[in-house]
């Protein structure tokens, strides 16, 4: 049996709230609700298209890490504030999660800091896509 590995961003809130960025358990992986910081700089985007690219390089760094891709996502759920943010964002998340086709959430609901406006979160199977 593989042993649980976590994977850590270096973002400050996961030390703060005591957290990982993604943990390996075996075959699966899951990458925790992640949003548009960018993680090197701390710095977030004001556009939610400019944010939701952000999420999806840093789930990116992380999933490469655990050995998977986009490709390997069989679930992910995004988190908006307002749902009027979630359809400029459709073309991005199409081409990284298209060809996967995982199951999908939307919810609306608030974020942990108003600058926030899309939180992604995906769980993957390292191996699923072939």
């Amino acid at each position: 049996m593989s042993a649980r590995r976590t994977i850590l961003s270096g973002s400050t809130f996961e030390e703060q709230i005591g957290y990982a960025r993604a943990v390996v358990d075996g075959d699966r992986v899951h990458v925790s609700g992640t949003t548009g910081f960018d993680y090197r700089t701390m710095t977030i985007a004001e556009g939610v298209v400019e944010q939701a690219e952000q999420c999806l390089r840093n789930i990116d760094e992380a999933l490469r890490e655990a050995g998977c891709s986009f490709a390997d996502v069989v679930r992910v759920r995004y988190l908006l504030p307002d749902r009027a943010d979630f359809e400029p964002c459709w073309p991005l998340l199409r081409e990284r999660f298209g060809a996967a086709r995982p199951a999908a959430t939307m919810m609306v609901c608030g974020l942990a800091d108003p600058r926030m406006r899309i939180e992604i979160e995906v769980d993957a199977r390292r191996g699923s896509a072939g």
